[in-house]
């Protein structure tokens, strides 16, 4: 018995074929068996200037960014070191001095 990929959308276990579809039975998302393939190649993370973000990479802050819950501002120019890049909307988990555990997204920092 061949396994099927979990929903893209929610995660779900349960999804099942119909016809060249696969269908979740819990959001009612559909998509075609071949873009389960597609889902699964590797991400490329790229920075406001286009440059290949990996985990481990020291970044500059391009824009002031005020966090939601912080009463401070991060800087432009604050230097972010060993980032991890994780597949979320904020692409991006780091620590910053000052402010601690945080993430960003990559739109707004630039490779060192």
């Amino acid at each position: 018995m061949s396994t099927l990929p979990p929903c893209p959308q929610c995660q779900s276990e349960f999804t099942y074929e119909d016809g060249a579809m696969l269908v979740c039975p819990e959001c009612a998302h559909e998509w075609s068996a071949g873009a389960a393939d597609a889902a699964d190649s590797v991400r490329v993370y790229r920075d406001a200037s286009g440059n290949v973000l990996q985990d481990g990479d020291t970044v500059t802050v391009i824009k002031d960014l005020k966090p939601k819950g912080s009463g401070g501002v991060i800087k432009q120019g604050t230097k972010v070191k060993n980032i991890r890049l994780v597949d979320n909307d904020h692409d991006i988990d780091c620590k910053i001095d000052g402010f601690g555990a945080m993430s960003l997204k990559s739109e707004f920092v630039r490779k060192v």
